[in-house]
């Protein structure tokens, strides 16, 4: 089991940038990939994006151009830098960690929270 704690959400204007952070800790050696996702209020939780072992990345096309999901094996860390931001990114962030079969081995975390304002 991988525990995970996001942080870095906050709040900011229309246009503005945030960093988001997600440190992983327990089972870590297990960890093949990381996923980002978000909850809006009275919303599903969606996804947001991924990045794999290799390195390679998806993003939701919503996002795609504006987010760049990165990974620092050696802090067993996981990064989603938001650029662009939009009010329709508000939303409580939560990352996952998934093992080598895409399954995940981490619960959801309390999530950090985006608001975007016009």
């Amino acid at each position: 089991q991988v525990d995970l704690v996001e942080s870095g959400g906050g709040l900011v204007q229309a246009g503005a940038s945030l960093r988001l952070s997600c440190a992983a800790s327990g089972s870590i050696s297990s960890i093949n990939s990381w996923g980002w996702y978000r909850q809006a209020p009275g919303a599903q939780r969606e996804y947001v994006a991924a990045i794999l072992r290799d390195g390679s990345t998806n993003y939701d096309d919503s996002v795609k151009g504006r987010f760049t999901i990165s990974r620092d094996g050696d802090r067993n860390t996981a990064y989603l830098q938001m650029d662009s931001l939009k009010p329709e990114d508000t939303a409580v962030y939560y990352c996952r960690a998934f093992d080598d079969d895409i399954e995940p081995i981490s619960s959801w975390g309390q999530g950090t929270q985006v608001t975007v304002s016009s």
